[in-house]
């Protein structure tokens, strides 16, 4: 499927996107490529394959809820520009 200018104007209208006259050729070739990747997944064969509409119908793997202090203080301040301790030094603010 290939578009005509005309189309490519008549798409901006119904999304109310201005389009000058010589942007129309390259959204022409945009969207024609755009069309040709659909092109392209509607030759997949997906006999057989049950449709997905989010991630709801998939099960969620469990982990235990243990609450820890994440043991990673020095990683997490390694790039800090000042620490005191386990903790970002930052200039006070209020005074």
């Amino acid at each position: 499927m290939s578009l005509d200018p005309a189309t490519i104007r008549r798409i901006a209208a119904l999304a109310r996107i201005r389009v000058e006259d010589d942007q129309v050729e390259s959204l022409r070739t945009e969207l024609n490529g755009i069309l040709g990747w659909i092109e392209q997944l509607n030759e997949v064969n997906v006999e057989g394959i049950e449709p997905l509409a989010g991630g709801a119908a998939m099960a969620l793997t469990m982990r235990d809820d243990v609450v820890t202090d994440g043991g990673k203080a020095d990683q997490i301040l390694s790039n800090a520009p000042e620490r005191i301790g386990n903790f970002f030094a930052v200039p006070k603010v209020v005074e």
